[in-house]
């Protein structure tokens, strides 16, 4: 069919009111897996300190009747400590473009809002990194995997970096050869963890190493598992598992989207006892009400000053050096 001559249709049309929708449709995740799940805590100095103590290795105790007593040396607790990192958003927005009716929001609060949601990503991504501590103006907390040493599972030519009391600063690991995510070497740390005392309790993951642990239900030393599908008129295909229930424990797998960020990121399998981790902060995230105007904007920061604290990394423990974006990557 042809349109009669002279037509007038809306794709010539100039005083058409646009149709937006009144929400902005924002995709990008707001989970942040270890930062919700450890406690906060309060710390009122920019480099806090605790001391971490051990228990003596169980040995034969086997004493004669009617000995005197003897007393054997008194071990110091260790001294540990970190320092507070200093974390920013900044935003300006012209007096007209607040004014304006964009889409039913207020542009201000709109773009407070979402960066208050990407300091808290912010934070995660400082845990789940490999960056070591740093003092001075500039300081940097260190991230998790540089704490630990005692439950860990390294690939070739990987090693451990740590806490060094004589400097008072942790250092990142030496990255190892990349390997697959498998049930053994989840075995093998848990078991360490066991034996140091853990309780391990969660397990993160990046979103390929979680796909990576659903396949060990093809494993032959695994039990097979059933449960109903949802009633209806579809069928359907169950492919997953959340929990791991193993030698040493059950622990449940969070997929971390933050750790997907870079391979740096994703090459880590972290093993949390929640007793064990907090994060703390020196200054709660708050705007800075201080900041003088200037010009037709209005300008805005948001700040938080904060660390992870490793209560005891024996508490902890990692499968590093994972393939974990990809099979090869």
């Amino acid at each position: 069919m042809a349109v009669v001559t002279n037509t007038f249709q809306s794709t010539s049309a100039k005083g058409n009111r646009e149709e937006l929708s009144s929400v902005i449709n924002r995709i990008t995740p707001e989970d942040t897996p270890i930062y919700s799940l450890v406690e906060k805590i309060s710390f009122d100095t920019t480099h806090p300190e605790w001391l971490v103590d051990d228990l003596a290795a169980p040995a034969a105790n086997i004493q004669q009747e009617g000995d005197d007593y003897t007393f054997g040396a008194t071990s110091p607790a260790t001294r540990y400590g970190t320092y507070t990192q200093i974390m920013r958003k900044e935003g300006i927005v012209s007096g007209s473009q607040d004014a304006n009716n964009n889409v039913g929001v207020e542009q201000i609060k709109y773009q407070k809002l979402k960066k208050g949601v990407e300091l808290k990503k912010d934070a995660e991504f400082a845990i789940v990194d490999t960056n070591a501590q740093v003092a001075g103006a500039t300081r940097e907390f260190g991230s998790l995997n540089t704490w630990l040493t005692t439950n860990v599972s390294r690939g070739a030519t990987g090693a451990n970096g740590g806490y060094n009391s004589g400097t008072g600063l942790t250092a990142a690991p030496t990255p190892g050869t990349q390997r697959a995510f498998t049930k053994t070497l989840l075995d093998t740390v848990m078991q360490a963890g066991y034996t140091s005392g853990a309780n391990f309790r969660h397990c993160v993951v990046s979103p390929y190493v979680k796909s990576v642990f659903v396949t060990f239900m093809s494993d032959t030393n695994v039990a097979s598992f059933r449960y109903a599908a949802s009633s209806g008129d579809s069928n359907s295909i169950i492919a997953n598992a959340d929990v791991y229930e193993g030698p040493f424990g059950k622990v449940m797998i969070h997929p971390n989207r933050v750790m997907a960020t870079s391979a740096t990121q994703a090459r880590n399998a972290f093993l949390i006892d929640p007793e064990h981790l907090s994060f703390g902060w020196f200054r709660k995230i708050k705007e800075d009400r201080d900041v003088a105007k200037t010009g037709d904007a209005q300008k805005f920061v948001l700040l938080g000053e904060g660390a992870l604290k490793v209560h005891n990394e024996k508490g902890l423990g990692v499968v590093a050096d994972l393939f974990g974006l990809t099979a090869a990557s």
